[in-house]
């Protein structure tokens, strides 16, 4: 696993370069969260990541992920080395987003560019066994999303015992089962349309079927939800299935207001 240990629970979310997130951030790191792992969608740029390093002092930040299509190695090369000279040690680059025939190529001949990020400070998005594989033979490790705990086993197989394996879960701090599943649906339902991890569903069993109609036990097997306790218990599944560490991806079902309530609920289960 190299120097990266980020602990066993961190968070997942998307922030910006406003106050707000810059607030958020601040916020997480008083909570006593380890790292905060950004949502490459919401995020706007590369000086997202310089601006959350600068608004906050020892939390660590991953990018999870940097699309390769979007960000070029040269430019995350060089964000990377002015963060190592002013705050060295506190941003991973996490890569994924590899569309096309042939995303492994694609994402070979990124990283044969990005020689100057150290492999264990890579960290690629994978969910199927080949992106496991390339994760396992030329980063520190994978970040796998939407997997269920019996999956987290076979990507430790892959990955082997000495790479990390970060995964993030969905989580919903309500009680309310119907509430509480229709949120976490809402979200999941948008994942099926893409193709890697529609293929990576299916890889871990579910029908087309269950897919379509995400059922409960389907939303139950890939978002944690309930009291703060049931959730810690929900994630710590990863953990006896091998991984290292969860980025807890809270969800309220509303956006726009980073969820720090629920981080703070969520923070006495599962950091102490």
């Amino acid at each position: 696993m190299g120097n990266l240990d980020f602990g066993r629970f961190g968070i997942t979310t998307g922030l910006d370069s406003s106050p707000e997130s810059l607030a958020a951030a601040a916020a997480a790191e008083e909570l006593g969260y380890p790292a905060i792992w950004l949502s490459g969608g919401p995020l706007p740029g590369l000086q997202t990541i310089v601006d959350l390093i600068h608004a906050t002092e020892t939390i660590r930040f991953v990018s999870g992920i940097l699309a390769v299509d979007r960000y070029s190695a040269t430019d995350v090369s060089t964000t990377y080395q002015q963060l190592e000279a002013q705050a060295p040690g506190l941003f991973t680059v996490g890569l994924g987003g590899a569309h096309g025939p042939r995303p492994l190529g694609i994402l070979n001949n990124y990283l044969d560019q990005l020689t100057a990020v150290p492999i264990d400070h890579r960290l690629l998005a994978a969910l199927g066994p080949r992106m496991l594989e390339l994760a396992r033979d030329r980063t520190a490790g994978a970040y796998p999303f939407l997997i269920r705990s019996e999956y987290t086993t076979e990507a430790r197989k892959t990955l082997g015992p000495d790479k990390l394996l970060a995964v993030s879960h969905l989580a919903v701090v309500e009680t309310d089962a119907d509430r509480a599943r229709a949120i976490a649906r809402g979200t999941i339902s948008f994942f099926p349309r893409i193709p890697s991890y529609l293929a990576s569903l299916k890889r871990q069993g579910f029908t087309d079927e269950e897919i379509a109609e995400l059922p409960d036990h389907v939303v139950d097997s890939l978002a944690a939800w309930g009291t703060p306790a049931d959730i810690a218990a929900k994630l710590t599944e990863h953990l006896d299935a091998g991984a290292n560490h969860v980025a807890i991806n809270v969800i309220t079902g509303v956006t726009g207001p980073q969820p720090i309530d629920q981080w703070r609920a969520l923070a006495d289960a599962v950091l102490s």
